[in-house]
């Protein structure tokens, strides 16, 4: 019986891996047709472009300003990394370590911008961000991405702080240790992997939120993949071959910034523990 549900299953299975393998398969044509395109020359009803060049990326470079692009590119990241590990950290010790009423109701909370696509809140996040005067520059850019960005750390934090023993912070207590010392140096030094790894994974949805940058950002805090964006639009007056080489330049940025992620970032720890209530 056992071995006639498998042989039942196999179809089915190699339905699964077929459509697998034929989305990995149509996603590395997309890719290699926008690098190829780069890099040539003149490219019309043949296999390969007729010649090959590198002046495309010179000319992406100067024709879409793109070091002015990464500048507040970076800049939006590291603010908006660095707000919300200052945010989500204390945030997330407060709902490993106390119990208190609405707990998972807030928890729930906090998972609702993550879980939601981002136009659903971004659209009145952006009227309210325009009415009081943020929205248009570099701090409603910033502001608009904290939103997502503040609940992904508590989400991150959580688990790594539920894994320290509370006898630990109780010691240093009872050696005169206050809430601030205990913090900084007991705590801040054991959660140094979490709170990178929390970094990391915000400056990656950062880099490559485009919803909510798109809806606040102005001519001056375009982020990369906004200026992507907008360079794309205004393809027919554009060739195609550098709109392709920025494109290479920004999916290369992501690729870079996923390596580091995985390589500095257990997925095992970003899944909370469920504890008992008895605990």
């Amino acid at each position: 019986m056992a071995a006639r549900r498998s042989i039942v299953a196999t179809p089915a299975a190699w339905l699964v891996w077929g459509a697998v393998v034929a989305f990995f398969v149509f996603l590395a044509g997309v890719i290699s047709s926008v690098v190829v395109s780069s890099f040539g020359t003149r490219w019309f009803d043949t296999w390969l472009p007729l010649g090959w060049t590198t002046s495309w990326y010179a000319q992406a470079w100067d024709e879409f300003t793109l070091l002015p692009v990464l500048i507040v590119t970076l800049e939006v990241s590291a603010l908006v990394v660095g707000i919300s590990v200052l945010i989500g950290v204390p945030a997330a010790y407060v709902l490993a370590r106390r119990a208190f009423p609405g707990r998972r109701l807030l928890y729930l909370l906090f998972l609702l911008p993550i879980l939601m696509p981002p136009i659903t809140y971004g659209i009145p996040l952006a009227t309210v961000l325009y009415k009081y005067g943020f929205a248009g520059n570099l701090s409603g850019v910033v502001l608009a991405n904290l939103v997502p960005s503040v609940p992904f750390v508590i989400l991150t934090m959580t688990p790594f702080i539920e894994q320290i023993d509370p006898a630990v912070e109780r010691a240093a207590r009872m050696c005169g240790a206050g809430t601030r010392q205990v913090f900084l140096r007991i705590l801040a030094p054991l959660l140094v992997p979490g709170i990178l790894a929390a970094s990391i994974l915000v400056l990656v949805r950062t880099v490559g939120m485009f919803e909510l940058t798109f809806l606040t950002a102005g001519p001056d805090s375009q982020t990369l993949v906004v200026a992507l964006y907008y360079s794309m639009s205004a393809a027919g007056i554009r060739a195609q071959q550098s709109i392709d080489a920025m494109a290479v330049i920004y999916t290369a940025m992501m690729l870079v910034l996923l390596v580091l992620a995985l390589r500095f970032v257990n997925p095992t720890q970003l899944v909370a523990r469920v504890r008992d209530e008895g605990d």
